[in-house]
């Protein structure tokens, strides 16, 4: 997840606002990967339940239920091209698309496919550790 997580990084994970609320495009999650739960993984959310997502020419674009296409503006937390391939994957009604900020070396919904609704431990809050980087983790403003 660099440029913005990296090893080491001691993050306070809220565990209960899902019980209350869905996911939001944008939120970094902490999840068990699907194919192995053992494993915990921390991506990023791109894409929402029921909609489409389609990468073409190295941007991002969000299809809703509708057919409505929108670009996905993600220079709050993206400092470079966003993927390298084109592709397009539908989103279950209780399932994510998840993805790396480090997109050229993220290993997430593109390799291993959609992330359920029941996988996911809760949303970052905070990085604390460290000390030099607490930040508040705040969702990105989408100018869509």
């Amino acid at each position: 997840m660099s440029p913005n997580f990296h090893d080491n990084d001691y993050l306070i994970v809220n565990e209960i606002s899902y019980r209350l609320r869905s996911p939001q495009r944008g939120e970094v999650v902490i999840f068990y990967y699907p194919q192995d739960r053992s494993k915990r993984f921390i991506k990023r959310i791109i894409g929402l339940p029921g909609e489409t997502i389609q990468a073409k020419e190295g941007k991002v674009f969000i299809i809703n239920s509708g057919g409505e296409s929108m670009l996905l503006d993600e220079s709050d937390y993206l400092t470079q091209a966003n993927v390298e391939q084109d592709f397009e994957r539908a989103i279950g009604l209780n399932e994510y698309f998840v993805m790396g900020d480090n997109r050229r070396g993220s290993f997430d919904s593109r390799n291993w496919g959609n992330l359920p609704r029941e996988d996911i431990i809760g949303c970052v809050l905070f990085k604390v550790i460290p000390l030099a980087d607490f930040s508040l983790a705040t969702l990105p403003v989408y100018n869509n």
